[in-house]
């Protein structure tokens, strides 16, 4: 694993650590899953993508929706 040096306004870094207390865990291990989120966006992206265009081939219907039919509840 590689290590990085991060620099971060004081009172972040301290209200961070209290998340990280309160989670029952590091700040280095808030900041391994928030990196590993931020790094997988674009694959889950991608993957909601095809998952839509999967979808839209086997949907059809007879009109174009308004704005207003697709906002009713």
């Amino acid at each position: 694993m590689k290590n990085i040096t991060l620099s971060a306004d004081e009172n972040l870094i301290e209200l961070a650590r209290a998340e990280a207390r309160a989670r029952k865990t590091t700040l280095n291990d808030l900041f391994r899953q928030w990196l590993a989120e931020i790094a997988n966006r674009d694959e889950a992206r991608k993957k909601a993508d095809e998952v839509i265009n999967n979808l839209s081939k086997h949907l059809s219907f007879d009109r174009k929706f308004t704005r207003d039919d697709m906002n009713e509840r």
